[in-house]
């Protein structure tokens, strides 16, 4: 071979190797919905991946009622998250405002994030919601949640074989969202996925929801990790009044239940549980927000408020806005 030939070889070679580099280093941005059956681990993905407490997380099904954004920023990448509400069959007003964020969620996305346990079955329910989703025509992975309940790990592969069966997925990755196993892989296939493209949020920036919708949502985690199994879906939380000085912040809020009997288990004997779960709130916003915090509780009935749209849109903080964003 010729000097001149093996010269331009050696800059073709050169010109591909840069190229490639170029478009690895090319900005990548995108929107990616993490959505699933309840009690799958939306919330604690969500709280993984983007190194924050956005979303209240507990072991009750359906703790997440609205959609939750969270944005990670890499030095390559802005992935924008949207945590969403257990897929289920809704049973009533309530519920199906929640299914209607998760319809929200499938629209105009870059990248589907589908979340199932490990340690449980494939049901029918399950099949239904996947292929609801995949219907979408959106690239999807499956991210199979809580490996780390899973002592035997040669289970996974047929486990992912009958997931195969279901639906034609872009990737199958196991992850533990709560120990953080697997989440790089999962991270760095996310980005993979997004197009090339501009950050959409300033680097600091990490959600849409105003303070005083998280704090509502902290003091609702605090009764359903407190009280007892009947009261948690029967209850909400709206924020009265935020008053701001230099040296404290005043919370004002109310709690609804629909029956007496849970008013007298949220507020307890003497107001012993209503005093943990002030307690408890308070100090999570102080260490949240950085300042003082005085937060004053009162416990309300409003009988079937899961059944009345106005009281519904109040506790939709983008309703209230009369608007909603990504």
């Amino acid at each position: 071979m010729s000097e001149p030939e093996t010269t331009a070889q050696n800059q073709t070679s050169q010109e591909t190797a840069a190229q490639q580099e170029t478009s690895q280093d090319r900005f990548r941005s995108g929107f990616v919905s993490i959505l699933g059956r309840p009690n799958v681990g939306k919330s604690t993905l969500l709280n993984a991946l983007t190194r924050a407490r956005l979303a209240i997380v507990t072991d009750k099904p359906q703790t997440t009622r609205t959609l939750i954004q969270g944005v990670l920023t890499l030095p390559n990448a802005q992935i924008v998250f949207l945590d969403t509400p257990g897929i289920h069959k809704p049973d009533s007003v309530f519920n199906q405002r929640m299914m209607e964020t998760v319809r929200a969620a499938l629209e105009e996305r870059d990248l589907l994030l589908y979340l199932v346990d490990a340690t449980a079955p494939v049901t029918d329910e399950e099949r239904e919601a996947i292929h609801m989703v995949l219907a979408t025509g959106t690239p999807t992975f499956l991210v199979i949640n809580k490996i780390d309940r899973v002592r035997d790990k040669s289970k996974l592969l047929p486990l992912i074989d009958e997931y195969r069966k279901v639906g034609d997925f872009a990737e199958y990755i196991p992850i533990s969202a709560l120990q953080g196993d697997g989440l790089d892989i999962l991270q760095n296939a996310i980005v993979q996925r997004l197009p090339e493209g501009p950050a959409y949020f300033p680097p600091d920036y990490l959600t849409d929801q105003p303070e005083r919708f998280l704090a509502a949502e902290l003091i609702r985690e605090k009764i359903m990790h407190l009280t007892r199994q009947e009261v948690p879906h029967a209850v909400a939380v709206v924020v009265d009044r935020w008053e701001e000085t230099p040296e404290l912040l005043h919370i004002y809020a109310t709690i609804y239940v629909e029956k007496e009997g849970q008013k007298a288990i949220v507020i307890g004997a003497g107001g012993q549980m209503l005093k943990k779960v002030g307690t408890a709130a308070r100090q999570e916003m102080e260490a949240l927000f950085g300042r003082k915090i005085f937060l004053e509780l009162y416990v309300k009935v409003r009988k079937r408020w899961r059944e009345d749209p106005r009281f519904l849109a109040e506790l939709d903080w983008r309703s209230a806005l009369g608007k909603f964003r990504d």
